[in-house]
Order: structure tokens, then C-alpha cells, then sequence
């Protein structure tokens, strides 16, 4: 019997295969207006329906590890997943697996410090790209917090480490610096 326990400050969306195609429209816009900021796009970002990655069927799987609360490292990791949407638009499915004085990114109350920047960028990457962010509930037990401190489209999961592992299970490539 599986008791694993799952939690989500709000439902995943299902996959509708007819949708994937926009990421690549959305890219395209964003690469197109994003020249002065590392920023993906303002336009895309504003766009209401999300769109989930394809998991099961995109050939390239990616999980980031991120685990620490510098603004230089999450800049890093920001741009790689980035660079990856870029580079493989429709056809990546990205996760950010995040723990330790990193979850502070998905706190609507962060009690580090979190910008602005980077909070717009975690909520554009995971609403009009698909990106999924887990945060990790071990961590939230020692803050003392639940899934009503974290931002929607954050995905609670009992252990980060044990999300990642199950991610590489499911043939996801593991990235941590």
C-alpha cells in the first residue's frame, strides 16, 4: 500500500497535448521581447491558461536542485531552465526540487530575502511554461509552516530529496550546483 502523501496548494493541470504547442508560441514571443532582461516575457507571463510539460511523452526531463537562498544562485538556475526552454521549447519537461533556505522562493511570506524578480520569474516559468516546482515539507515542518504558506502553484512533497530521486527513477536528468 502506497501512503505516501501528497499535497498541493492547488490541483495540477491536466496535459491537453493540444496545448503544448503554445509553450513554442509563447517562447517565441518572449525571446522576441525579452532583449534588456533575463526576464522570459511580461506577455507571456499575463498568459491566464497554464501550460503543463508533457512528462510522459517529452524526450528530454530535467529536475534542478534548489536548495540554497542566494539571489546569484537562483539567478543561475533561473537562466539554465531558461536556456533549456529555449533550447528545447515543447519538448523538455522541467521540475525544481526546493528545500532548505532556498524554499523561501515559495513562501507567499518569504522570511528571507526573496525578489521580486525572482518570485515573478518562478510564478511566469510555472504557469505559462509548465515548469513544476516542488517544495519540500520536511523543510516547511521545521519553519513550522503549511501548504497555506506556499505559493499555488507549488507542489508539496514530503521529502525534496526523495522527489528528486523518484524523478531520476522516471528518467529525469539531475542538476545541481
Amino acid at each position: 500500500m502506497n501512503t505516501k502523501r501528497r499535497l498541493s496548494a492547488s490541483p495540477t493541470p491536466a496535459v491537453n497535448h493540444a496545448d503544448l504547442p503554445r509553450r513554442r508560441m509563447l517562447l517565441g514571443a518572449a525571446v522576441a521581447t525579452a532583449t534588456a532582461t533575463p526576464v522570459l516575457s511580461a506577455r507571456a507571463a499575463a498568459t491566464p491558461k497554464p501550460i503543463a510539460a508533457n512528462e510522459g511523452g517529452a524526450p528530454h526531463k530535467i529536475v534542478y536542485q534548489l536548495n540554497k537562498a542566494e539571489e546569484e544562485y537562483r539567478e543561475a538556475i533561473f537562466n539554465s531552465v531558461s536556456a533549456m526552454l529555449q533550447k528545447y521549447t515543447d519538448d523538455v519537461a522541467i521540475a525544481v526540487v526546493v528545500w532548505g533556505p532556498g524554499i523561501h522562493l515559495l513562501a507567499k511570506n518569504p522570511k528571507r530575502p526573496v525578489s521580486k524578480l525572482h518570485q515573478q520569474r518562478a510564478r511566469s516559468l510555472a504557469e505559462s511554461y509548465g515548469v513544476r516546482f516542488f517544495a519540500c515539507g520536511n523543510t516547511m515542518h521545521t519553519l513550522g509552516w503549511t501548504a497555506a504558506d506556499m505559493v499555488e502553484y507549488a507542489t508539496i512533497e514530503d521529502v525534496g530529496a526523495a522527489t528528486i530521486m523518484e524523478l531520476q527513477e522516471k528518467g529525469y536528468a539531475y542538476l545541481a550546483w
